[in-house]
């Protein structure tokens, strides 16, 4: 499943960086990426408190 959203979310059906390297690169930045979403979402940054 997870393969799957990347593919439909991040668009990995096609890959954009050249070479066994490049796609490499590719398959460990992605997940990367959504980890740190997920994580955006359990910690939401901070409410920034207005002085009147």
């Amino acid at each position: 499943m997870l393969f799957a959203r990347l593919k439909r979310i991040f668009g990995l059906g096609r890959l954009r960086l050249c070479g066994p390297c490049g796609a490499n690169d590719e398959f460990i930045l992605v997940p990367a990426a959504q980890n740190l979403r997920k994580l955006a979402k359990i910690f939401p940054a901070p409410q920034q408190v207005h002085k009147t």
